[in-house]
């Protein structure tokens, strides 16, 4: 049975915002952590505010791990030479779950589709560098119910598998959410599926 990715990268935290120059034009990059796509627009209002003299706030998100989904966007800038150049940082350094925003004030000197697409990604780049990138791992959760009788062997395998316990009843019936590594569910499923008088589900 193939392993399912269960280890991704992504940041806990927003970046400091860098500033990347070229002929004038500023571009100030950075990089947040999101949850879901609701919480772009906010940051990007935020931005606007800060940097009332920006003529575009530029960016690309990215968001899951198994099949993700993204979004690029140019704000004005010539198609895909702003979203796609920052979005191809985000692949190049391979997080998901996070915003990358590069705002830029113009300098009076137009830069060309190629020297946008340069900038942009460069700021970018500069924004995932300076960012602190974290592995994180993808957890199920699993739900146990049994008879007080056999909680010493469930808890035992518990503490074997150094499975975390986000949930607990304890009764006459017994009821506990675990959480456990993707990779390792299928398997500690079945575990607790054979054992007599334990009931198992996995939590969607």
């Amino acid at each position: 049975m193939e392993k399912k990715e269960d280890v991704y990268k992504t940041v806990t935290q927003p970046s400091p915002e860098i500033l990347y120059k070229d002929r004038k034009s500023k571009f100030y990059a950075a990089v947040y952590p999101i949850a879901s796509e609701e919480d772009v627009k906010p940051i990007v209002e935020e931005l606007r505010k800060k940097h009332h003299t920006a003529n575009h706030v530029c960016y690309a998100w990215q968001l899951g791990v198994d099949h993700p989904n993204y979004r690029a966007n140019d704000d004005g800038e010539p198609n895909n030479s702003a979203g796609m150049p920052i979005y191809g940082q985000i692949q190049s350094f391979d997080v998901t779950n996070v915003l990358i925003t590069v705002t830029r004030i113009f300098g009076g000197t137009k830069l060309g589709v190629g020297g946008l697409i340069q900038a942009y990604k460069t700021a970018a780049q500069m924004a995932l560098e300076s960012a602190q990138i974290v592995k994180r791992t993808v957890k199920v959760q699993l739900r146990l119910q049994f008879g007080y009788p056999v909680m010493d062997l469930v808890m035992r395998t518990i503490k074997q598998k150094d499975l975390d316990i986000v949930s607990q009843k304890m009764e006459l019936d017994c009821e506990l959410t675990v959480s456990v590594r993707l990779s390792e569910s299928e398997e500690t499923l079945q575990v607790f599926d054979e054992m007599h008088g334990v009931s198992v589900q996995m939590l969607v």
